[in-house]
């Protein structure tokens, strides 16, 4: 009988998007083809606390989250440095970690790099490149480039905002103008000014979540699409889907994507020009191989009203619950949930491999000696 591989299934957080989180991981873990695969649950609580497998199953099979985290801190030894991991370590023959943590610590590169030290293979990118797609500063950065169009921006931080009031940002970028934290997902902290009240308003928020926010063109009647990415080396791009947000919304927001979506229209595939598809493929490709992603990405898209698209946000864990666009492009693409998981648990093997032909990782403890 052929050992089922081991996969560790993280899954929470301490960003917004936690609950999401949860969602996403039980999509994934329904799935999952048992017979291929053994799997562990690692919760990251609100805290940053890693519970057990056991614990994370509690939480996974519907108890309240909050009572069985006070359940387990008190038997928590809390001078230990390293006990909001430990129970990661207990867990000893994990083939591969599954991160389906987003936002902070998940994307940002925080996640990935506690893996390499574990030196195990994990599904996604890699340290910098999870840390760079993150950060909307950096991203748009590298577009630029890559001479991949994204929207004009003023970078804003505590120390410079005072030199840059909404009259002077208005004639720079247009009298609508984005403000975005630059390490935040899902519309979190984003708001809409139209005049020097609304950006200063929107501005103090925004910084609540960051100390870097993007003051950002707005485009003129955009439409939303969307494109999924798979793949390290050589990635393939899904076919195109489109958000169509009720008409009394701004923008698509956070309660758009997680909390309430019945009024949220998605058109997967859409239909759209033969030169515009291939123009947004392009520029996905692009933008993923010039951040050296892995596994797989979800790129947003604004198209103009003359059909002029700019790239607008990567994702890199996208999200895996029942209305999110990644796993569903690729099913209209062609590739079905389960099919999906099996590839990007394999691509992430693939890119382990690569590495360790090209890094000198740590030796694990007492293997050099025991081989002499």
């Amino acid at each position: 009988m052929t050992k089922k591989m081991h996969v560790a299934l993280l899954f929470g957080g301490n960003s917004s998007e936690h609950d999401v989180s949860k969602r996403s991981a039980h999509n994934i873990y329904d799935a999952m083809d048992k017979d291929k695969y053994e799997v562990s649950l690692f919760l990251m609580t609100k805290e940053g606390y890693i519970l057990s497998d056991k614990d994370s199953h509690r939480v996974f099979d519907g108890e309240d989250e909050d009572a069985v985290v006070e359940s387990v801190l008190p038997n928590v030894d809390q001078s230990d440095p390293l006990a909001n991991i430990a129970n990661l370590g207990k867990i000893k023959d994990v083939d591969v970690f599954f991160p389906v943590i987003h936002g902070n610590l998940g994307e940002d590169g925080t996640i990935q790099g506690l893996f390499r030290l574990l030196q195990k293979p994990w599904v996604g990118s890699g340290i910098l490149e999870s840390a760079m797609a993150y950060d909307k500063d950096i991203t748009k950065k590298m577009l630029d480039l890559y001479g991949v169009q994204n929207t004009k921006y003023v970078l804003l931080t505590p120390d410079n905002y005072k030199d840059h009031p909404y009259e002077q940002l208005a004639a720079e970028l247009g009298s609508k103008i984005f403000l975005k934290p630059a390490n935040q997902g899902s519309s979190v902290g984003i708001h809409e000014a139209n005049n020097a009240e609304e950006f200063k308003a929107g501005l103090a928020d925004a910084f609540r979540y960051d100390y870097k926010v993007l003051a950002e063109q707005a485009i003129e009647g955009p439409e939303e699409l969307e494109i999924s990415i798979l793949g390290n080396e050589k990635p393939i791009a899904s076919k195109l889907g489109a958000i169509r947000v009720p008409k009394n919304d701004k923008f698509y927001t956070y309660e758009n994507k997680f909390v309430d979506a019945s009024e949220v229209h998605f058109d997967i595939p859409v239909k759209v020009s033969q030169k515009l598809t291939d123009q947004i493929t392009n520029m996905a490709l692009t933008a993923y191989k010039a951040l050296g992603l892995k596994g797989m990405a979800r790129i947003d898209f604004l198209v103009s009203k003359d059909e002029e698209p700019y790239l607008g946000e990567i994702n890199t864990l996208p999200g895996f619950t029942n209305i999110s666009l990644y796993p569903q492009l690729w099913n209209a693409s062609g590739i079905s949930y389960t099919e999906l998981i099996d590839k990007l648990i394999d691509l992430a093997f693939k890119e382990f491999d690569r590495r360790k032909q090209i890094h000198h990782d740590f030796t694990p403890l007492g293997k050099e000696k025991l081989s002499k």
